[in-house]
């Protein structure tokens, strides 16, 4: 049963991080959809993507080659979630590789912290930069546990 909840939870970090990663491979289709929904979000958030899709748009046509840093970023995000499958197969031996993750989602925020200000990115979207690593963790640290459970229970 406690390998079951942990093969799900793991399943969900799985697909979740891939999906996340995917979404880097359309980047200029989907700022062009968000911008269609600039209704529903403040005005500094619209003024932001705005800024972000037109830069992205023109770099696009005239620098294409540079879009290859997002395919770079959807594959790092599809590399890691493979990273997974040893903990799917074998929780307790791989369970190294859940705390890498959790080492990863804590090092966003500094991450966010520092170079967003270098990169002129607005305050509030370093912390949706940050969320990734906060909710991220979070079914990492419940799989963590659930993976310390069974491991006693393997040992009795």
């Amino acid at each position: 049963m406690l390998l079951k909840k942990i093969r799900r939870m793991l399943l969900f970090f799985i697909v979740a991080l891939a999906l996340s990663g995917i979404t880097a491979f359309p980047v200029e289709t989907e700022l062009k959809w968000l911008l269609q929904h600039t209704d529903l979000m403040p005005k500094s958030l619209a003024n932001f993507l705005h800024t972000i899709y037109n830069a992205i748009s023109q770099t696009n046509q005239q620098y294409p080659y540079i879009a290859y840093g997002f395919d770079w970023l959807a594959f790092a995000h599809l590399v890691i979630a493979t990273a997974f499958i040893g903990p799917l197969k074998d929780p307790v031996k791989n369970i190294w590789i859940i705390e890498w993750a959790m080492i990863a989602c804590v090092a966003i925020i500094p991450l966010a912290f520092i170079c967003g200000p270098i990169r002129q990115i607005p305050f509030y979207w370093r912390l949706i930069d940050c969320s990734f690593g906060v909710f991220g963790i979070i079914p990492l640290f419940v799989c963590r546990k659930w993976i310390k459970s069974l491991e006693k229970e393997t040992i009795l």
